[in-house]
């Protein structure tokens, strides 16, 4: 994978054909978040929205997941209350207007992986507004300190910083080994594809044999805030989340950073796509 990745011609606009396949699963996961989105109404449920998002992307040809469908809802969008990993998965907290979700979906699609967040609200919530144009900086200050080369544990605590200084809690602290992105790799297509709490058992065993590799030769392909993320990000692929919390509503983005072995600082690291939901919603901004 690695070598894949560095072999981009010119510019970041001119992919490989590797990275052209992340890129249209990762289009695909965030026009099923927009089409669900746009569906949401006063009475809907986690469940109905996550079932929502798995009927919409098998519809499209979807059959193997990294992991499937989540949906939060309310306080729930900030983790608030959150101390075991089944309190992650969808339940029956009805959507109300005025309140904040957020979907995150991981389908793999002819080989390649995406793993997205969206964050919407049922009208009108100035909150969550502000929450949304603050997580810019997030995505700006990542790239520009994976591009300086430093640590993954150093830019985990840079990006902490920004969000205290923002008046922010940081809340992918609560997910498990406190995780703000990891990495991901192609799937080996399979006729059926087994899940286990809900995670792809093929996509497992990637993670689980970078994890084997990492350990041995001194990397990790979780990024935390404890030891052993105290490297450079390594050359792949990393789905990235900062995750804001204030409140009892929280907002994250989750996009893929494309990380190389190049010596030019903008070829080095560069996300993926930036024609994105939450890219998108910044320029109109800006704009207007």
């Amino acid at each position: 994978m690695a070598s894949a990745i560095s072999e981009i011609a010119g510019t970041r606009g001119e992919l490989t054909a590797e990275l052209r396949g992340f890129k249209e699963v990762q289009r695909l996961a965030y026009e099923c978040a927009e089409a669900v989105s746009a569906q949401l109404v006063p009475g809907v449920t986690e469940r109905d929205a996550a079932r929502m998002q798995r009927v919409w992307l098998r519809e499209r040809g979807v059959r193997d997941w990294f992991h499937l469908p989540f949906a939060w809802f309310g306080d729930r969008t900030a983790f608030t209350g959150f101390r075991i990993p089944l309190q992650f998965f969808p339940t029956n907290r009805k959507l109300e207007p005025g309140m904040p979700f957020v979907l995150d979906m991981a389908p793999v699609h002819k080989g390649f992986t995406a793993d997205i967040g969206y964050s919407g609200c049922l009208g009108l919530n100035p909150v969550h507004n502000r929450l949304l144009a603050d997580l810019e900086a997030h995505r700006e200050l990542i790239l520009d300190q994976v591009r300086e080369k430093r640590t993954l544990r150093e830019i985990y605590e840079n990006v902490e910083r920004l969000m205290v200084r923002q008046g922010y809690a940081n809340r992918h602290r609560a997910y498990p080994f406190g995780v703000i992105a990891h990495k991901i790799d192609r799937v080996r297509e399979r006729a059926w594809s087994p899940h286990v709490f809900g995670f792809g058992t093929q996509s497992l065993k990637g993670l689980a044999g970078d994890a084997l590799h990492g350990h041995r030769d001194g990397w990790s392909p979780l990024w935390s805030p404890y030891k052993f993320s105290d490297h450079p990000p390594r050359p792949g692929l990393w789905a990235v989340e900062p995750h804001l919390g204030f409140r009892g509503t929280g907002v994250k983005f989750e996009e893929i950073l494309v990380v190389t072995d190049s010596t030019d600082p903008e070829q080095s690291a560069f996300w993926l796509d930036d024609d994105l939901p939450h890219v998108r919603r910044w320029a109109e901004e800006k704009a207007a």
